[in-house]
């Protein structure tokens, strides 16, 4: 340490004389200048001649200066630098010195009061400052990665934390807004981009870039629904901010498309809505990231299919296609590279024609895919932008239906002509449905009887393919059956009110009677002979309004007919199927009773219910106070600190959780054991599969059923027991 010492000392002293030659040249600087002045006080005309003959000795500002002052000052701080380095590699060898700590205020809720209040009264700047630093101090509470010796403020309460985000959330876009003198709410991105260039941005951006990111982070440190909720309410009045931060604009995105694949309860809303807001204010800067990355957020989240999860997927899909309904025209550029996406899988499996390929069409993600095109054509099928979308969409449905025509995939059959059926009827084009479904009616397993018994119940919305024991009850066919006359009065009664509905009902009519003769199921003839009932009666209707038209078929009056019959469903089959839709209702409701958190009412989720007003998301400001009322902190576990109550009603919860879960259990099992029972023969997608007699052997699954079923062993000994003691009555 000694032999050091010296070394040290030299280099202290040379950067000393360093510093005070610097600090001479800016005193010489100084006394030119003043020397200058008083030569042109004593001697003007010498002065005046060095104007003329040398102008660059005279033009000495004070620019110069302060310039050599403010590079004496950063040559002082990198000094100070190296100085704390070289003291760092010292203590290494020798003697450690204690660092001393600058002591941090601690906020109080006093302080939080005070700032608030000098905001509201008068708007002081050095109030917002504070106030934006608890901010910044409460967001990175807790985080490992933070470095505290950033941080102005120390570790604060619940209580304070609650204090600073409620009102920082609610009042911190008003405040921004005042200091850039915008609108109270709403606003453009080219507002915004004119802004970027004034003096009042230049002063207050970094307000609005640490309001945003601080509030980014926070957002993905919270775990709580209702608080991430809140917080993308609060946020989504400020994301016309975004326009000036593209980095933050694409963190925002990934984070709120994250929440909504992710999130339960009113989560995917609030994210939906958030995203939704951000493509209308600032269009193309995020539209194309927005709509790539929630279509594949569906993709993700709808691989898998049950009874629990099907409103729930359903809900995802129409929130899919309201975000994409925000620009239809960029909406169709996405929609035509994913469709033709699924029309190469289709190419593929039809060419090569083996089970991998066939099996990535015959999967829920490709069957879903079509369900959201569906959807959206439907949506938007009448508008220009979106409408060459319908022909190839249908072409890709009817080929998935028809690419393995065999019994075991009639539900997935199904599913695409509901699908076509769809279409059909909202764009008013004709799809050749009926072909599929007497086909269908033509099967041999549909048309023999049954000799697996009577089996139990088949969902087909909640399977794409079923096993070989459960193709031989009679719950199945009786399913198929049902549905395809429930799609083929669907189809008919489309063009019930079409001029040549006597023509197009002919064929399908003909192969209804002959199922008639060929099935030997009462319930299945009473079934068909009613539907060719009202097909007969509805041509009736149509050839005696035909009787008193004198125009031809090719007259363009022919779209006229019958306008007003249409508009009231006046047509036999159009009451008909009315009537069919609840019995068919019914019939689903008793199969699953589903336990889906997002509810029935958000499966159902319109064109235009998603709007909400800026009244709406006033009125829950209210609930900020609430949602932030808890003793949650970032880092922090508040169970030790909970009352016995919240213990109390959170035992509740998860017992109500654990039964909701057991019933979910037993839904799958009673719906979905015909896949679990094939295992992995399940997947073979060759002829082979459908041969018959072979005995499969009995798998696991098969014997946890039983146990549901069989009586205990302690019941049959007791029963055992009582069979003895009678006899010695007797």
């Amino acid at each position: 340490m000694e032999a050091k010492n010296p070394v040290k000392k030299s280099k202290l002293g040379k950067r000393k004389s360093d510093e005070e030659t610097q600090k001479s040249s800016g005193g010489q600087a100084k006394q030119h200048k003043e020397q200058l002045e008083r030569l042109h006080e004593k001697d003007p005309e010498f002065y005046d001649f060095l104007k003329e003959h040398d102008q660059e000795l005279l033009q000495f500002d004070d620019e110069d200066i302060e310039e050599d002052l403010d590079t004496n000052l950063e040559d002082e701080e990198t000094q100070e630098g190296d100085e704390i380095e070289e003291d760092e590699d010292t203590s290494d060898h020798g003697v450690k010195k204690k660092e001393k700590e600058t002591p941090k205020k601690v906020i109080t809720s006093e302080m939080v009061d005070s700032w608030c209040n000098m905001i509201r009264e008068t708007g002081k700047l050095s109030a917002i400052h504070s106030l934006m630093k608890a901010f910044r101090t409460a967001c990175h509470y807790g985080d490992d990665k933070e470095d505290e010796s950033t941080l102005d403020f120390s570790i604060m309460s619940s209580s304070v934390f609650n204090k600073v985000m409620v009102f920082v959330l609610n009042e911190m876009d008003g405040i921004i807004r005042n200091l850039l003198e915008l609108p109270a709410f709403g606003g453009k991105k080219e507002t915004i981009i004119d802004l970027m260039s004034t003096k009042r941005w230049k002063n207050y951006n970094h307000l609005v870039k640490s309001y945003l990111g601080n509030a980014l982070h926070v957002l993905r440190q919270m775990t709580d629904t209702d608080m991430i909720s809140f917080t993308l309410r609060r946020l989504k009045h400020s994301s016309i901010f975004l326009a000036a931060f593209p980095i933050l604009l694409r963190k925002y995105v990934k984070t709120a498309l994250d929440l909504w694949g992710l999130g339960g309860g009113a989560l995917p809303i609030a994210s939906l809505l958030f995203l939704r807001d951000l493509c209308i204010r600032l269009g193309s800067d995020c539209l194309d990231e927005c709509f790539k990355g929630i279509y594949k957020a569906y993709v993700l989240n709808c691989q898998f299919m049950n009874a629990a999860k099907l409103q729930h997927v359903q809900f995802l899909g129409n929130c899919v296609i309201e975000l994409y309904g925000v620009d239809l025209p960029t909406a169709y550029q996405h929609a035509f590279i994913f469709i033709r996406q699924l029309a190469m899988i289709l190419r593929e499996a039809l060419s090569s024609k083996t089970k991998e390929a066939f099996r990535k069409v015959y999967e829920w993600k490709f069957m879903n895919c079509l369900e959201l095109w569906t959807g959206a054509v439907c949506a938007y099928g009448s508008e220009a932008d979106f409408r060459p979308v319908v022909y190839p969409l249908a072409q890709i449905i009817y080929g998935a239906a028809r690419l393995v025509p065999t019994a075991r995939y009639l539900p997935l059959r199904l599913r695409c002509i509901r699908m076509l059926n769809r279409i059909a009827a909202s764009t008013g084009t004709f799809t050749p449905v009926s072909m599929l479904l007497l086909d269908m009616l033509e099967m041999k397993e549909l048309n023999r009887p049954t000799t697996g018994g009577v089996g139990k119940a088949v969902d087909l919305r909640t399977i794409l393919k079923v096993s070989k024991p459960t193709l031989k009850t009679r719950a199945f066919q009786e399913a198929c059956v049902l549905s395809v006359v429930d799609e083929l009065a669907e189809h008919l009664a489309q063009w019930s009110y079409s001029i040549a509905f006597p023509e197009l009902s002919f064929i399908p009519g003909v192969r209804l009677r002959g199922f008639c003769k060929s099935t030997k199921v009462e319930r299945f003839r009473r079934a068909t002979r009613e539907l060719i009932r009202q097909i007969e009666a509805n041509s009736q209707f149509i050839t005696e309004r035909r009787k008193a038209i004198s125009f031809l078929p090719n007259d363009p009056a022919v779209a006229s007919f019958l306008e007003d019959e249409k508009r009231s469903e006046a047509s036999p089959l159009s009451q008909y199927v009315l009537s069919l839709r609840q019995i068919a209702q019914q019939r689903n409701d008793s199969l699953v009773e589903s336990s889906v958190l997002v509810g029935e009412n958000s499966a159902v989720f319109g064109k235009r219910k998603i709007q909400e007003s800026d009244e709406e998301d006033d009125t829950r400001d209210e609930e900020g106070t609430t949602v932030f009322s808890s003793s949650w902190l970032p880092g922090v576990d508040s169970k030790d600190k909970e009352p016995k109550d919240v213990k109390k009603k959170k035992k509740r919860k998860t017992e109500q959780e654990e039964r909701v879960a057991i019933d979910e259990d037993i839904v799958e099992d009673l719906v979905l054991s015909s896949d679990e029972e094939d295992g992995p023969s399940s997947d073979a997608l060759s002829d082979a599969d459908e041969e018959e007699g072979k005995p499969e052997p009995s798998k696991p699954g098969s014997k946890k059923q039983k146990r549901y079923t069989n009586p205990s062993k302690k019941n049959i000994k007791s029963q055992a027991k009582k069979s003895r003691k009678r006899k010695g009555v007797k």
